[in-house]
């Protein structure tokens, strides 16, 4: 009996993995309604793409190479402050780019964005009045 399809092999493999992180960085990068979640970021893109892209290639079934380095994706992201409405600008961003990519089926694709959705509202680690009172300082 053959093994059913994983998500990753679904949305057709590493090359969209690399596209929609791609078009989520780059709507990051370019539109200002993600400047606060653009803010968190260093000016060259180049490494957290890379590791953006491991992550969802071994979170959506493919290569396990962001596990078997030993990661964890919600440690790695509690040191940046981080209030709802950037967790809601790294969904929509996500969300806008899984849609925009060609052959995802709807459902798979509104599923994808829903549970990373989840993922990033639970990197919440401060208030709106908190990030505010920070900016400031």
């Amino acid at each position: 009996m053959s093994q059913p399809a994983t998500p990753y092999q679904m949305i057709g493999g590493k090359d969209a993995v690399a596209a929609i992180v791609g078009r989520f960085y780059d709507l990051m990068d370019s539109e200002p309604g993600y400047a606060d979640l653009r803010a968190l970021h260093a000016r060259d893109l180049s490494t957290v793409r890379h590791g953006l892209t491991l992550f969802l290639n071994a979170w959506l079934g493919g290569p396990k190479d962001w596990f078997e380095r030993g990661s964890c994706v919600m440690s790695l992201h509690r040191r940046f402050p981080i209030p709802p409405s950037v967790a809601d600008q790294w969904s929509d961003a996500m969300a806008r780019a899984i849609a925009a990519q060609p052959g995802i089926d709807k459902e798979l694709g509104l599923a994808m964005a829903e549970r990373l959705g989840h993922m990033a509202r639970a990197m919440v680690n401060r208030t709106e009045d908190d990030a505010a009172q920070a900016e400031a300082a």
